[in-house]
């Protein structure tokens, strides 16, 4: 399948749904050890031509990056959400996933017909008034809507920019790189030097808790 093929597949899984607006709901940032957790929602025209969209974790960084630039460029709208740590400690990641994907809808300046959201689970509570949209969950959504996955990129390559920001202010974690992700080299970072102020310290306390007993 060309990028064309692929790209007629994803707008026609929207084209379903029949609303004027949709609005794709996606997050990037549920596993790490460190920094928010960003949702965005993206309302793409209907006559869409941006081949090349897809799932995120397909795209290289900078395609992403190519991407991101003419989601923004030519979208009717795009919202974005964030929760950061420390509210992500307070309330866990799948409430704070939830706020997130809320305020990105709330930040939408056209109210959409339907919200195709990435996963099983939909956005609990009332989201926009008593005129607030259709919610339809999605399994692997990122790799079956255009509008998902056009979300997708945006909330991926936001939080990547803040993750490489947060890499200069705290030099001691290679945030550019792992995004903060669980990889050996951010492990190795924590045994060296401790938490920072943008770790999850619930998601720390988990694999301190695993290494206790055990556990890898």
């Amino acid at each position: 399948m060309n990028k064309l093929e692929r790209f007629n597949e994803l707008k026609n899984f929207d084209k379903q749904y029949n609303f004027q607006y949709i609005a794709g709901i996606d997050e990037a940032g549920r596993g790490p050890l460190a920094g928010p957790v960003v949702a965005a929602a993206a309302i793409l025209p209907l006559d869409c031509d941006i081949v090349g969209i897809d799932d995120s974790k397909k795209l290289s960084e900078p395609k992403r990056n190519i991407l991101f630039d003419e989601i923004m460029k030519n979208a009717v709208s795009v919202g974005l959400g964030m929760c950061d740590e420390k509210i992500i400690d307070e309330i866990n990641i799948l409430q704070a996933t939830f706020w997130a994907m809320k305020r990105a809808v709330d930040a939408l300046n056209i109210t959409p017909g339907c919200l195709l959201i990435d996963g099983n689970k939909i956005i609990p509570g009332n989201i926009s008034g008593d005129g607030f949209p259709t919610q339809i969950s999605i399994v692997k959504g990122d790799s079956k809507s255009l509008s998902i996955a056009a979300a997708g990129i945006i909330a991926k390559v936001t939080r990547d920019r803040i993750m490489k920001n947060y890499g200069k202010d705290y030099p001691n974690y290679s945030f550019a790189k792992h995004k903060g992700y669980p990889t050996k080299a951010h492990y190795e970072e924590i045994t060296r030097s401790g938490t920072c102020d943008i770790h999850r310290k619930s998601f720390l306390l988990r694999w301190k808790l695993k290494i206790a007993n055990g556990e890898k």
